[in-house]
C-alpha cells in the first residue's frame, strides 16, 4: 500500500511538474517573443524615421564629412548603439568602434534588396539587432548608393530575458510542492478506502465474519464497499448456518452415542462368553465407538469457539504439577520426560490447559517417536518435543488447521483432526499462542506460549 501512495504522489508530482513547465515555457516563449517584437519595431522605426530626416537635406554625392555626420546622427536615439554609413569605396564611417556585428550578409541583402532589412545576431556572446537601409534620392526615388546601419545592443534584453527565467523557474517549484502535497492529500483520499478494505479482507479471513464496511458516495470505491458488505453478509450466513448444523448434529449424536459406548462397553466386558470372532469385534466396536465420541465431542468443542460461547475459569496453577495431573490422567507418566521445576505459578485456566498438553502431548506420541519431553523455557514458554522424524515441510503451515491430518494418504485416522486446532483455540482464549517445527535430527516440536498474568 504505501507503494501506491507513493508512486501515486510521483505521478502526481510528475504530471504538475510537466504542467508547470509547459505553461512556464509557453508564458517565457510568449513574453519573449512579445518583448524582442516590441524592441526591433521600436528600434527600427525610430531609425527609418531619423534616417528619413538626416537623409532629407543630404547632398549627393556626399561628403566623408556627411557621412560622418549621418552616421554620429542615428545613434544617439538608442542606448549602447552604433551609427555606420557606407558610400561607394569610402569604407565604413562608424559614429564608434563597435562596427564587429555588422556581417557582410546583412550588407549584400540591403545592396541587393534596397529595402530596410534587420537581424538579430551574437558577437562575443553579446546579443544585437543589426539594421540597414538604402538612401533613395528625394528627387528620382532611385538608390544613392549610400546605405545607413545601426548596431543596437540587446543587453537590457537578454537581462529581461534571464528575469523571465528565473521568473518562471521560480514560479515553478511552488507548483511543484504544491502538488506534492495535493498528491498526498488526494493519494490519501483515493487508498484510504482500500486500507479499509484490506483490514476488513483480513479481519473477514482471520473469522471475523461481522466485519462491515460503511459505504460512503457512489463512485467505484462504493459499490465496492458495497459488494464487500453483501459478501461477508453471505459468508456469515452460510457459515452460521453450517456452523448451527454441526452444533445441533454434534448434541442430536451424544445422547444416543453415550448409551450405544455403554452398551459397547457392556458386550466388551462379556466377550469372553462369546464364541468365534465375536470377542474380536465386540472389542472393534467398543473402540470405534469411542473414536465417534471423541470426535463428536471435538466438534461440540470446535462449534462452541466459533459461537464464542467459551470461556476461562481462571486459578493460581503450578504449571509443573498442571503438566503432571494431564500426564497421570492418561497413564502417559512413563512415556514422557518432564523438565520442569515446581513453584512457576500462572494465571490460567485448568481445565482448559490440561486439554491443550493432552493435545499437544498425544500428538507427539501418536506421530513422533519416543522419548517425549515437556519442558519450562523462558518465562511461560512450555516446549513438547518428540523424537520422530519431523513434521513434513508440506504439512508444517498447516498443522493447526481443522481436520488436518498427519498422513494426508491415509482415509481414516485415530484422531478427529481437530485436536492440534482446539489446543491453539484454547492457547489463544488465554492470551497466548502456539508454534510448530522440527528441530534438526531430534523430531517436531511445539513451543506453548502463555502469559503470566491474564487481565
Amino acid at each position: 500500500m504505501r507503494g501506491l501512495r507513493a508512486r501515486l504522489v510521483v505521478v502526481f508530482a510528475v504530471l504538475a511538474g510537466l504542467s508547470a513547465l509547459t505553461a512556464a515555457g509557453l508564458v517565457y516563449k510568449q513574453a519573449r517573443d512579445l518583448m524582442l517584437t516590441r524592441t526591433e519595431w521600436s528600434v527600427v522605426n525610430e531609425f527609418r524615421l531619423r534616417v528619413s530626416t538626416l537623409t532629407e537635406n543630404m547632398q549627393h554625392p556626399p561628403s566623408r564629412a556627411a557621412l560622418q555626420q549621418l552616421a554620429n546622427g542615428v545613434a544617439p536615439a538608442f542606448l549602447d548603439a552604433t551609427g555606420v554609413a557606407v558610400y561607394g569605396d569610402s569604407g565604413l564611417i562608424a559614429s564608434g568602434d563597435g562596427t564587429a556585428p555588422l556581417g557582410p550578409d546583412l550588407r549584400r541583402r540591403v545592396t541587393a534588396e534596397q529595402r530596410l532589412v534587420y537581424q538579430r545576431v551574437v558577437h562575443d556572446g553579446d546579443p544585437y539587432l543589426v539594421v540597414g537601409t538604402p538612401v533613395l534620392l528625394r528627387r528620382e526615388g532611385t538608390p544613392s548608393g549610400v546605405e545607413v546601419y545601426l548596431i543596437s545592443s540587446l543587453h537590457a534584453e537578454a537581462a529581461d530575458q534571464e528575469a523571465l527565467v528565473a521568473a518562471a523557474r521560480n514560479g515553478v517549484l511552488p507548483v511543484l510542492l504544491l502538488a506534492v502535497l495535493f498528491a498526498l492529500v488526494a493519494a490519501g483520499g483515493v487508498l484510504r478506502p482500500v486500507r479499509d478494505l484490506d483490514r476488513a479482507a483480513r479481519r473477514l479471513g482471520a473469522g471475523e465474519l461481522d466485519t462491515r464496511l460503511k459505504a460512503t458516495g457512489r463512485d467505484e470505491l462504493a459499490r465496492l464497499v458495497q459488494t464487500f458488505n453483501a459478501t461477508a453478509a453471505a459468508l456469515e450466513t452460510s457459515v452460521g448456518n453450517a456452523r448451527r448444523f454441526v452444533a445441533d448434529v454434534s448434541h442430536e449424536l451424544r445422547t444416543p452415542l453415550a448409551s450405544i459406548l455403554a452398551m459397547a462397553d457392556v458386550i466388551e466386558e462379556e466377550a469372553g462368553r462369546l464364541d468365534g470372532d465375536l470377542p474380536e469385534a465386540a472389542r472393534l466396536l467398543n473402540l470405534e465407538v469411542g473414536r465417534l465420541v471423541k470426535l463428536v465431542e471435538d466438534l461440540m468443542e470446535i462449534s462452541r469457539f466459533d459461537a464464542g460461547a467459551v470461556g476461562l475459569v481462571v486459578d493460581d496453577v503450578d504449571v509443573a504439577e498442571a503438566v503432571a495431573a494431564s500426564l497421570r490422567t492418561r497413564g502417559w507418566t512413563s512415556d514422557v520426560t518432564v523438565d520442569i521445576d515446581p513453584g512457576v505459578r500462572i494465571g490460567l485456566d485448568p481445565r482448559r490447559f490440561d486439554v491443550i498438553m493432552a493435545n499437544l502431548v498425544g500428538n507427539a506420541l501418536k506421530h513422533g517417536a519416543k522419548p517425549v519431553t515437556v519442558a519450562l523455557t523462558g518465562d511461560v514458554v512450555i516446549e513438547v518435543a518428540d523424537s520422530g522424524p519431523g513434521i513434513a515441510p508440506d504439512l508444517l503451515p498447516h498443522v493447526f488447521d481443522r481436520f488436518s491430518k498427519a498422513d494426508a494418504a491415509r482415509t481414516r485416522s485415530d484422531g478427529s483432526g481437530l485436536g492440534l486446532a482446539i489446543a491453539l483455540e484454547n492457547a489463544r482464549l488465554h492470551g497466548g499462542d502456539i508454534e510448530a517445527g522440527n528441530r534438526p535430527g531430534s523430531g517436531a516440536v511445539f513451543r506453548l506460549t502463555l502469559p503470566r498474568n491474564l487481565s
